[in-house]
């Protein structure tokens, strides 16, 4: 865990990683979305929590019940996309706790407190997204996080027992990279950043 990854790695996960909107039409396998899972399982949440669900939408017929919820913008890439993901969190994740994190009764911190839960699961269910994106493309993918879409009618169709909103939306693929624009500018380490 001391030793550096090598710069060809940091350049898929990092450096040439890009945010893509235009797809090869290369399929993403099954065994494929298992092993992405594998790894972002992986990720570190608030007692081990673990407040995401994913929807991983790879056939017509479910990129068809999301169009009417994405804006404009996002639907010629979405449908596109081999996967469009839905970045969920389970509203009723502290009832896992005791299976998930069994040295404390973290269940008891959750219970009645509508503000620790909203908290908890929109923070933790984003960390999980994230890592979902280097998941991906530790494995070739390439990724469109987005979101502009319509929270409440997605919730509605894919999410009706209401157990679950939905956070944001992930295209996965293998990106066309010729039609991506040139990357935007970023902050320098002494604009964001202090060392105290």
């Amino acid at each position: 865990m001391t030793t550096p990854l090598s710069q060809t790695a940091l350049e898929q996960l990092f450096h040439n990683a890009r945010s893509h909107s235009h797809w090869q039409q290369r399929p993403v396998s099954n065994e494929t979305l298992h092993q992405l899972f594998d790894l972002l399982k992986l990720c570190p949440t608030s007692a081990n929590c673990a407040p995401a669900r994913f929807l991983f939408l790879k056939t017509e017929e479910a990129k068809q019940k999301l169009r009417p919820f994405l804006m404009e913008g996002n639907v010629d890439k979405t449908m596109a996309a081999p996967v469009c993901v839905i970045v969920a969190q389970d509203m009723q994740f502290y009832q896992h706790l005791p299976r998930l994190f069994p040295h404390a009764d973290a269940k008891s911190w959750f219970e009645g407190n509508d503000a620790a839960i909203q908290a908890t699961a929109a923070r933790n269910s984003t960390l999980q997204g994230a890592y979902l994106i280097m998941a991906a493309r530790s494995l070739g993918l390439d990724c469109g996080p987005m979101s502009g879409f319509d929270n409440a009618g997605l919730d509605a169709a894919f999410f009706a027992d209401g157990r679950c909103k939905s956070n944001f939306l992930i295209n996965l693929g293998y990106g066309e990279a010729g039609k991506l624009f040139p990357r935007s500018p970023r902050f320098a380490f002494d604009e964001v950043c202090q060392i105290l």
